[in-house]
């Protein structure tokens, strides 16, 4: 579109990016893990693998 300047082309990138960025940011620390509950409701088997070369 030539009737657009560069310096908007500039400013949208940096307004699309910042709240690109917000938004990654707010959905990582909105996401509540309750470490307690979870551990003692999982049994895990371990077994150990020999590897016979």
């Amino acid at each position: 579109m030539p009737q657009m300047a560069p310096i908007s082309w500039l400013t949208l990138f940096f307004i699309f990016s910042i709240t690109l960025m917000i938004f990654n940011i707010k959905n990582y620390f909105c996401f509540f893990h309750n470490s307690n509950e979870s551990s003692q409701n999982l049994n895990i088997k371990q077994f150990k693998m020999t590897w016979k070369w």
